[in-house]
């Protein structure tokens, strides 16, 4: 039976907003108060807050259901806007939008009917969703026990992006089932629960403000039908060819935006020497840099069209596009920093932060080294994973 509640809260999202102008309209804000966060290295809470009342933790979610009709496209323009303004507000948005555009893509395709209350519910509540990170990409971590109607779950969940603002954890642990391989259980449990502690360990070099703690599991129970989903360790199989396109073209949108970022400082700051040659030739190496990752990060958006298939070639397309991203948008930081000269070194010129940030950008995977091995294995008719 619908509620009230939910009737309200459908309706009140029933007008599609352009959610890149929400960003741009909120993200000046973001920008004042990202020093300070990246000073601190604290959580970007006063942003996060923000966002959440401007219903873009929803936005994805479709109309219908409560939420606010972005298309993936849409989200993927809002997070490089609003890492225009701070880098690690983005991050952590697109750490939560890839999960939720995975929840969408089901939804969309028809093939996980339990799907659409858990859109209605995040819709109507607004919920923040937290990843657990490369560590559970393929193998998975943590350990699972079964208990009677379900399983006790412990286990460390490094780079919990968004953790210190966030509602569900969605996350994994592994069963070394008795009458099979290893087996990986995807679930979904709170992060407020009993036997969930938030480790405030996140002290990096960049990306300080997306509070990426440390969650700790210990003897968490799971029921048996929260488990969304169960496949063999370290096997490579479709969940990944769907996951792999949605999750990277929205993460590396946020480092995109602080590539651009980078950028548009630089052009400011050389305007006094722009007759300087050597200066030139700097800028429109950087351009063209900026000009690659941009064109590679477009081919990864471009594979989510509506004839988009997953496949293992859709896979090696985007891991091949994400290696090509990574490396142009670090290299034209790299760039602006050598045409604003010594200058950039000084913090409140604001290159030094954007440096520093699109480091991150090498550690998601796969990482690039590992990339050419699972493009090279299937160009020789190999197993995508050894």
């Amino acid at each position: 039976m619908t509620t009230l509640t939910s009737i309200k809260s459908t309706e009140s999202v029933m007008q599609k907003q352009n959610w890149v102008e929400v960003a741009k309209e909120i993200g000046p804000k973001f920008a004042e108060r990202a020093a300070q966060h990246d000073q601190e290295g604290s959580f970007v809470q006063e942003n996060y807050d923000e966002m959440r009342q401007r219903k873009l933790f929803s936005a994805r979610i479709p109309l219908d259901l409560g939420g606010g009709g972005g298309s993936h496209q849409e989200m993927c323009q809002a997070i490089r806007e609003i890492a225009h303004h701070d880098g690690s507000t983005a991050l952590s948005f697109s750490m939560h939008s890839h999960l939720l555009a995975g929840l969408v893509w089901h939804y969309d395709k028809g093939l996980t009917p339990s799907v659409e209350p858990v859109l209605r519910k995040i819709a109507d509540e607004e919920l923040i969703l937290v990843s657990t990170g490369s560590r559970d990409w393929l193998d998975g971590s943590g350990a699972a026990e079964k208990v009677d109607g379900g399983y006790k779950v412990s286990g460390r969940k490094f780079f919990s992006s968004g953790s210190s603002g966030g509602d569900l954890i969605m996350t994994t642990a592994i069963y070394d089932d008795p009458k099979a391989s290893p087996t990986v259980l995807h679930f979904a449990t709170s992060l407020k629960g009993e036997g969930v502690t938030i480790v405030e360990d996140w002290n990096t070099m960049g990306m300080r403000g997306t509070g990426s703690n440390s969650v700790v599991l210990e003897d968490v129970f799971v029921p048996e039908a929260s488990i969304s989903l169960s496949r063999p360790s370290g096997k490579w199989m479709t969940l990944f060819d769907v996951i792999s396109p949605i999750a990277w073209s929205l993460v590396m949108s946020a480092y995109l935006g602080v590539a651009e970022a980078a950028r548009d400082i630089a052009i400011a700051q050389v305007q006094k020497k722009k007759e300087d040659h050597i200066v030139q030739e700097i800028v429109g190496e950087m351009d063209t840099e900026l000009l690659c990752a941009q064109t590679a990060l477009k081919g990864i958006v471009d594979l989510l069209g509506p004839d988009f298939i997953p496949s293992t070639d859709s896979s090696n397309l985007t891991y091949r596009y994400k290696t090509i991203t990574v490396k142009s948008a670090i290299r034209s930081v790299e760039k602006a920093m050598e045409a604003v000269g010594g200058m950039s070194f000084y913090r409140q010129v604001g290159l030094e932060r954007c440096f520093r940030d699109i480091q991150g950008a090498r550690f998601h995977p796969f990482q690039e080294r590992k990339q050419y091995s699972f493009s090279g294995r299937i160009a020789l008719g190999l197993e995508p994973i050894d």
